[in-house]
């Protein structure tokens, strides 16, 4: 029998307030201030930025507090649900609203030029450029699930509390860098990736997270010791629905980002074509003259 019930009262007021819980609440109120900051620092100069980018982050900055410091933290104890839960917030959900909001974009209109100097030697760096390749970035998203849950990790994990908080930073960090070109807003100056690439990107996952989860709905022990059998097969359902679902959402604004960039392409060719023509008829009369 869980020592945790699932109640209504619980799933609403067992915040944590753990030392790594404080620090993911106050490093979440510090990013969104400079964000707000930033934003009206710029509008203050009269140039505009986009409503949807500070919701889509302030919505990342959300969903990072609720799988680390809410209720979903605490189930995760008692519930492979919640842990499950906890990893769609950090891989799945915040990654791409946190990229959708451009915070490099903003950070460097807003910066003066020495800090414009230090985030631009950042992004060309060669260990920065190493690190973002899309590869193995891609490799750490989809198969570090399987390493995690197929093994003895996630058991030792949970044992050791200071250890999962250092996977799910890393788990948030690795999704990050995988989503970060996908969305495709801020400037990259390595390994930018067509739009075509990116749906290719997406698609990949759909068997590998279907596989990931088929594996555990047919597995008949528990994923790890403080969990039930049952836990364990609902768990991975969740993982399987949620994991789908918030693919094809994330195909959708990368297909009509790549709809956009065709009809602005093909509209910068039929200016050329028209350019020339107007051209080439001013030819004859120059001549005539």
């Amino acid at each position: 029998m869980s020592r945790l019930a699932f109640t209504m009262h619980n799933a609403v007021t067992l915040w944590e307030f753990t030392p790594f819980a404080v620090v993911v609440l106050v490093s979440v109120l510090a990013a969104g201030a400079w964000y707000l900051q930033s934003q009206w620092a710029l509008s203050a100069r009269g140039c505009r930025w986009s409503p949807k980018r500070t919701a889509s982050f302030l919505a990342g900055l959300v969903a990072i507090d609720v799988a680390l410091q809410s209720p979903v933290a605490a189930f995760t104890m008692e519930y492979f649900q919640a842990h499950v839960v906890q990893h769609l917030l950090l891989m799945v959900i915040a990654p791409p609203l946190l990229a959708m909001g451009a915070p490099m974009t903003l950070a460097l209109q807003t910066s003066g030029r020495t800090g414009k100097i230090r985030l631009l030697k950042i992004l060309n760096s060669r260990s920065f450029r190493a690190l973002t390749h899309p590869l193995p970035v891609a490799l750490i998203y989809y198969f570090s699930m399987f390493a995690f849950f197929l093994t003895f990790a996630l058991n030792f994990s949970m044992t050791h509390m200071w250890v999962m908080d250092l996977v799910n930073v890393a788990f948030l960090v690795a999704s990050a860098h995988f989503w970060w070109p996908i969305v495709g807003l801020d400037p990259i100056p390595h390994w930018k990736m067509s739009h075509g690439v990116r749906l290719t990107s997406l698609l990949i996952g759909v068997p590998v997270e279907s596989f990931l989860a088929l594996a555990l709905l047919s597995t008949t022990r528990a994923v790890a010791s403080m969990y039930s059998v049952g836990s364990t097969h609902s768990g991975a359902g969740i993982l399987w629905i949620g994991a789908e679902l918030f693919t094809f959402m994330a195909l959708i604004p990368v297909f009509l980002q790549w709809v956009r960039f065709e009809e602005r392409k093909g509209a910068r060719y039929d200016a050329q074509l028209d350019a020339e023509l107007v051209a080439a008829q001013a030819q004859p009369s120059a001549a005539v003259e």
